[in-house]
């Protein structure tokens, strides 16, 4: 059991030091010697856990696509089931993905940099996952502002996810602010974005 545990978190540590590093110097710019010097194992022992750097692009990029879904769909579940509105389904959606974008912003660089390096079979799966996910918010964004015709509601959701997931370029030319006072800012902007698109169809 321990041992399997060890290989888990071995792979996971991969595949973290593999995303800042793709992430900083493209994925054609980064060895697999130095992804493994990165997590303290030779360059060849990353074959135990990864085919290949491209398998781990694959994981990174698909797994990430899975998480958000999956981080997605529970949160409905969870407020389904203990009778939320949908207004706290909505916060709760933009929570989770904020938590995504403070926390995992080399993933937001590698997948505006390196998804067309994918197999067609795995950037297929990761479109699929993101379009899946989009639904999501969709049927929960026109619950809480009905006025919003579909379309109109898809691309406000698509426009809030390049606000959030814009924090990669958030830290140039000074620093950003602390954690919980940039997830505050970026969850306003967020639902302002929402009741300004509501509010133009409103009108």
């Amino acid at each position: 059991m321990s041992t399997t545990s060890a290989a888990l978190t071995r792979r996971e540590q991969i595949l973290k030091e593999a995303a800042r590093l793709f992430a900083e110097r493209g994925f054609h710019g980064v060895g697999v010697d130095e992804i493994g010097a990165a997590v303290g194992i030779s360059g060849p022992g990353l074959y135990r856990h990864f085919a290949g750097k491209d398998a781990m692009l694959a994981e990174l990029l698909v797994g990430i696509s899975g998480r958000l879904l999956t981080g997605g769909k529970r949160r409905a579940a969870e407020a389904r089931d203990g009778g939320a509105a949908a207004e706290a389904l909505l916060d709760s959606l933009i929570e989770g993905h904020i938590d995504f974008a403070l926390d995992d912003r080399p993933l937001i660089t590698l997948h505006d940099r390196e998804l067309d390096r994918l197999r067609d079979s795995d950037r297929k799966l990761v479109r699929q996952l993101q379009r899946q996910y989009v639904e999501l918010w969709v049927e929960v964004v026109r619950e809480v502002y009905p006025t919003l015709i579909e379309p109109e509601a898809r691309a406000t959701v698509h426009a809030v996810f390049g606000l959030l997931n814009s924090t990669p370029h958030l830290s140039r030319p000074g620093p950003l602010p602390g954690r919980s006072a940039m997830a505050t800012l970026l969850h306003r902007l967020a639902r302002g974005a929402f009741a300004a698109a509501a509010s133009n169809g409103a009108a």
